[in-house]
């Protein structure tokens, strides 16, 4: 069975290119950072201080922010307290909500339970802030994706424009790094890469190079 355990930076492309490469290998795709931001949803809907963790502990310890994820047609679907919330996932709302509580171990800890228990019943890539440190630890391809600051702000400012909007790009720089430096220096399990990760940078190939890059790596240490 082969797992793969995939980190990076927000905006590095992981969920799309995860996607791509589980695909090709007709394994499944866990996209934990979905499961976080379902739980931001959860955090807000119920009208809870996204910045008090102890409001938002004790609303994860008291069952009210359940995630679980069910795969329809080869594609993931999340759902927060039996509501499928994937059409919102992608939100600004859901990544900002995502990004404040990520930080917050009963967060953790309640997410990583139930990724491990996904990950062990089928060949699984799984991608993230903390896969190959902490989820996976012992998965055997381990793989960093991850791009400079600027070509990731360039990406997500074309991705609101075909939205229809009309994003700034220093401002979006702005959001970039600072994600990173809070991702990279929280408390509970920053993100890191793993001692025995490959790096993948994607900041100067396109989408069917990163692919195929991922996959190289993948096949040499698989059949290794």
């Amino acid at each position: 069975m082969i797992t793969i355990a995939m980190d990076g930076p927000v905006g590095a492309g992981k969920s799309t290119i995860a996607d791509e490469v589980a695909k090709r290998l007709n394994i499944l795709h866990l996209d934990t950072g979905a499961m976080y931001r379902a739980v931001g949803l959860a955090v807000n809907k119920a009208g809870v201080d996204m910045h008090d963790e102890a409001a938002v502990t004790a609303l994860c310890e008291a069952g009210k922010a359940h995630v679980d994820v069910k795969y329809e047609d080869g594609a993931q679907k999340t759902f927060v307290n039996g509501e499928d919330v994937t059409p919102f996932i992608r939100t600004q709302e859901a990544g900002t909500a995502a990004s404040c509580i990520s930080r917050y171990a009963a967060v953790r800890r309640m997410l990583v339970a139930r990724q491990r228990e996904i990950a062990a019943t089928q060949p699984m890539l799984m991608d993230g802030r903390d896969i190959g440190t902490v989820v996976l630890k012992d998965a055997p391809v381990k793989i960093y994706l991850t791009a400079s600051a600027e070509a990731r702000a360039q990406r997500r400012m074309k991705q609101l424009q075909e939205k229809g909007e009309n994003p700034d790009f220093e401002e979006i720089l702005r959001e970039v790094n600072a994600r990173d430096y809070q991702d990279m220096n929280r408390e509970v399990d920053p993100l890191r890469c793993a001692e025995d990760a490959v790096v993948v940078d994607s900041s100067d190939i396109n989408f069917e190079e990163t692919v195929q890059a991922i996959l190289r790596i993948v096949e040499e240490k698989h059949v290794g």
